[in-house]
């Protein structure tokens, strides 16, 4: 098997976001680490140490030719996929030289669909599938066959807080629906000291920090709340924040950055984008355990929760999370899915097989590898890579 400290060595060169900005360092080398890795963890599969084909029990990936492709792949939306896809583009195009990839995440969710069906961008990243409403458009753009949701990138959404000498914080679904709804105001209240027995929590005023813009984020949080805690948190779930009265910022960068700089904060954000922000340990289910973010409980929640929703388009993959079924507690529970939305009949057969092979590589255990290690996420289960390679055969 092959030492995947390889991909940790990649991961150092990639640091996460400074304000709105995704730093690259020595583009070249990480590129020649991925693809090395990818050559190797398809031969370690393929043979053993005396070279003759071994038997495995796990998946394999066999070596894929990307050399051939050219041209510009033009995309945007979710921020929560910004670390993976600038991680993802490095390790692309270091195998297809003659391709560009040009993500731009300062749309957000809601903005990245809404260019995209205006036509501008190859695929939209977005932590939530197309609304019916948003299916039905996008025939106008990609004819009958409709579009694909194509689950390619598993995290979670941390509540993140800035409160002195507070390093350890539980959190129940309960307390977060009234504080997020400003019926918990102050970081003292019994609700929270009692989930919290051992913390000297002051009298500091709480200030909510969520987005200004469409998220998907702020869809996967509020469809948390609504779910988890319906009768306090009565708004509907959506991209848009419902409640006047927070900090609204502009990208998860923005509210990471204001929790930051902001004593008594508490927001949420994608986990691959809060950096050395403390996030709270989620109360998982009706009992005692307060889960931490790991990528191993993100995977875990999405195998308890994650179902494909039939949206009467061959090939979709959207997915529907019943966030009362994560129960265990080694299942993070607010995992975030976020989806590449492409046409399945593109107007331009090279730029629709171009746009495939980049998303054929995201969506490669290779793919996934680098994402793990560059933005900390889960990797997708390898049954739902399967139906995502045999979804993009679908696309022409």
């Amino acid at each position: 098997m092959i030492d995947l400290s390889i991909f940790t060595a990649a991961a150092r060169e990639i640091t996460q976001f400074e304000g709105n900005t995704v730093k690259l360092k020595n583009v070249a080398a990480v590129g020649s680490i991925v693809l090395v890795s990818a050559l190797a963890l398809s031969a370690c599969a393929s043979s053993d140490s005396s070279g003759t084909p071994a038997e495995s029990t796990t998946p394999t990936t066999a070596a894929v030719d990307y050399s051939s492709l050219a041209g510009t792949i033009t995309a945007g939306g979710s921020s929560a996929q910004a670390n993976a896809q600038a991680a993802w583009t490095t390790a692309f195009t270091a195998q297809a030289s003659g391709v560009t990839i040009n993500y731009d995440k300062s749309q957000g969710s809601g903005g990245g669909v809404t260019n995209w069906l205006a036509g501008s961008y190859d695929f939209a990243g977005s932590d939530s599938p197309l609304k019916d409403d948003q299916q039905a458009s996008a025939q106008t753009l990609c004819g009958p066959g409709g579009a694909l949701n194509l689950p390619i990138y598993l995290d979670g959404v941390a509540v993140i807080y800035n409160l002195a000498g507070v390093t350890d914080l539980n959190l129940s679904s309960a307390t977060l629906a009234k504080i997020f709804s400003l019926q918990i105001t102050t970081w003292n209240d019994p609700a929270i000291a009692a989930e919290n027995p051992d913390a000297t929590l002051p009298a500091t005023a709480i200030t909510t920090v969520t987005r200004s813009d469409g998220s998907g984020t702020t869809t996967n949080f509020t469809n948390y709340l609504s779910q988890t805690q319906p009768s306090i948190w009565t708004n509907a779930p959506g991209n848009a924040w419902p409640i006047a009265g927070s900090s609204a910022q502009q990208g998860g960068s923005g509210v990471v950055n204001t929790v930051k700089s902001g004593e008594g904060t508490i927001g949420y954000a994608d986990h691959s984008a809060i950096g050395d922000l403390t996030s709270a340990n989620i109360q998982v289910g009706t009992g005692t355990d307060y889960v931490p973010f790991s990528a191993e409980g993100a995977s875990n929640a999405f195998t308890a929760a994650a179902t494909t929703k039939d949206t009467g388009i061959e090939g979709d993959l959207a997915q529907t999370i019943d966030y009362t079924a994560i129960t265990d507690a080694d299942a993070y529970p607010i995992p975030l899915v976020s989806y590449a939305i492409l046409c399945t009949t593109f107007a331009d057969e090279a730029q629709a097989e171009v746009t495939k092979g980049y998303i054929s590589f995201i969506a490669s255990e290779v793919g996934q590898q680098v994402a793990a290690k560059n933005a900390g996420s889960a990797p997708i289960p390898a049954d739902m890579l399967a139906e995502i390679t045999t979804s993009l055969e679908l696309v022409k």
